[in-house]
């Protein structure tokens, strides 16, 4: 068992949904956290609901290289050490989904930007502590490495990017005591998620007709956070929140040439895709 007790994990995108969350169930399992997310005003607000000798947040733009080694030399001088870092920021579309003929291509660089090279500044700057101190690195991927992405498409591309860069770094560290993970959650009650349950009428439909009814079902962030736990104390190489998702992972080079053959022949998704393409154009021409 990896015990957390004492312990110092960095969380980004700690104001979210997951981030919060994961804050609240590794500090109630003894750890010390260095709170970031892109505002200041959030992540103070959620440090108030520990003790501030456990707590350091901070305001962080993960794009920024340089900021990623202030952060982790902030955390050193703060606690004296770094443990985990938790690279669990990450952004999808503002707001109506867009197929790749219409989206915007300044909020696909945007998405990628933060959601792969995000995660990359700062796994790379929490390295030598992680390796130092024989901890951990846990990145937040998705169902999305996996399923088809259409009408998510940088998201989708972002997570399996994640994946793959965080099963590279594990292999990297199987000598050197430290390890990584990913964390696979399905769909969670947060704000990236809300699009498709209710907050744009194609979406929720398109989310409907495509999953069946238990894996289009959304999970509270608190579930996901427990998950997180577990596969910190074990070093799991991958953490699958809710669990109904892992047969669908470990099956999925059969599921994705099935998905890929089904959705081009799906009729009622043909046609909510035409609707969702028209009405970004005619966003766009107002």
């Amino acid at each position: 068992m990896y015990h957390l007790q004492g312990k110092v994990v960095l969380i980004t995108g700690a104001a979210g949904g997951i981030g919060a969350a994961s804050a609240r169930e590794l500090y109630a399992h003894g750890a010390s956290l260095v709170l970031t997310d892109t505002s200041q005003e959030a992540v103070d607000q959620l440090a108030q609901e520990f003790n501030s000798q456990r707590v350091l947040p901070l305001a962080f733009d993960v794009t920024d290289a340089e900021a990623a080694k202030t952060v982790v030399r902030r955390a050193v001088e703060h606690f004296g050490r770094l443990d985990v870092a938790f690279a669990n920021a990450g952004i999808s579309w503002r707001g109506v989904p867009a197929t790749l003929r219409t989206c915007d291509e300044v909020e696909f660089r945007r998405i990628i930007e933060v959601n792969l090279f995000g995660v990359w500044y700062t796994m790379r700057a929490a390295l030598p502590e992680v390796v130092r101190n024989r901890g951990q690195v846990l990145v937040t991927s998705s169902t999305y490495a996996y399923l088809n992405g259409v009408a998510n498409a940088p998201y989708a591309a972002s997570k399996a990017s994640v994946e793959s860069l965080t099963r590279s770094l594990r292999a990297e560290l199987s000598a050197t005591g430290a390890s990584a993970s990913v964390l696979y959650p399905g769909w969670t009650a947060t704000a990236i998620a809300k699009v498709a349950f209710g907050g744009n009428a194609i979406a929720t439909q398109m989310n409907e007709a495509l999953l069946p009814a238990f894996l289009h079902r959304a999970i509270a962030p608190e579930k996901v956070a427990r998950g997180v736990v577990r596969g910190l104390q074990k070093r799991q190489p991958r953490i699958v929140v809710p669990a109904r998702w892992a047969p669908v992972s470990l099956m999925r080079g059969l599921f994705n040439v099935f998905t890929d053959w089904h959705l081009a022949r799906h009729a009622r998704l043909q046609r909510l895709l035409h609707e969702l393409e028209e009405s970004v154009r005619t966003q766009t021409s107002d």
